[in-house]
């Protein structure tokens, strides 16, 4: 907790130019910003701590937190909240990245709130299919492929030709170390994140002459809520403990443990922000030094 608060103070204290923060007067939309130990949500607070007016967006549902079921919209309500608390803009939105109505709609009313949108980063992820090869299912895969792959090239598709007409954008990608390699019990998960490297690569190439880049930040173990939810499963599966998990997990990392959602938005914060300015068509590993595997 010490570590997510200085590194949230960092994020705070940069400035480019006088008092000018990094992304003063952008506007950046983030998917998947609910979770309250979630990567999107760090992300937010980053873009928002270096001068960007947020849109957190997520789907409608519900996320069980210390055994009650609290609303994904009423956790975005409250990640405004503290934007506001801490002297930024935010603007919360539900916004499913499997409907194209819905993508329709958030980049629209972006448009209508700000007049703008600098920054797409598509966050929201499935672990849908995951566990045994043979095991998994169509549907599975299926649900794994509109949300981690055909959502995020919808809303590019959705936000490029604004993105143009400005003069360009960024768009950042949040892939995974899985992106880069391959891990037992992960095909789904792997395939889709492959396949957003792909996405990356290819809009970065096709639109750089516009001005807009494109990149791939791919974290490794990062102690979120869908992390802990693995390790948890895993040890059900194997017949661990969780500790056990941890410990032959993490034993893969260079820095023998798991990072901080912060970790992910330093790396977003920076392809985002003027430092970023010519990197394009990347993929970041903000890993600790994990392997990509085979």
């Amino acid at each position: 907790m010490e570590r997510a608060v200085a590194l949230m103070a960092q994020g705070s204290a940069a400035v480019r130019g006088g008092d000018m923060l990094p992304l003063q007067g952008k506007v950046a939309l983030v998917t998947g910003a609910s979770a309250p130990r979630g990567i999107g949500r760090a992300i937010a607070l980053r873009l928002a701590a270096d001068g960007a007016a947020v849109v957190v967006t997520d789907v409608a549902g519900s996320l069980v937190i210390d055994g009650a079921d609290v609303l994904r919209l009423t956790l975005l309500d409250g990640l405004v909240s503290e934007i506001a608390a801490m002297g930024g803009v935010a603007f919360a939105q539900k916004l499913d990245v499997t409907s194209a109505a819905d993508i329709a709609v958030g980049v629209e009313t972006t448009l209508a709130q700000f007049q703008r949108l600098d920054i797409l980063v598509n966050n929201a992820g499935s672990l849908s299919g995951v566990g045994e090869f043979l095991a998994a299912t169509p549907a599975q895969w299926q649900t794994s492929f509109e949300v981690n792959l055909l959502g995020p090239m919808l809303l590019a598709q959705a936000v490029i030709p604004h993105m143009r007409k400005a003069g360009g954008g960024r768009i950042i990608n949040i892939g995974s170390t899985g992106s880069l390699g391959a891990e037992p019990g992960f095909a789904a998960y792997t395939t889709m994140k492959h396949g957003l490297v792909g996405l990356s690569k290819t809009i970065a190439a096709e639109f750089g002459p516009d001005g807009i880049l494109c990149n791939t930040v791919c974290p490794g173990y990062i102690a979120t809520d869908m992390h802990l939810a693995t390790n948890e499963r895993l040890a059900k599966e194997r017949g661990f403990s969780v500790a056990e998990i941890k410990q032959d997990r993490y034993a893969q990392v260079a820095l023998r443990n798991a990072g901080l959602p912060e970790d992910v938005a330093n790396a977003v914060a920076f392809l985002a922000g003027p430092q970023g300015a010519y990197v394009t068509g990347i993929n970041l590993p903000v890993s600790g030094g994990v392997p990509f595997g085979i």
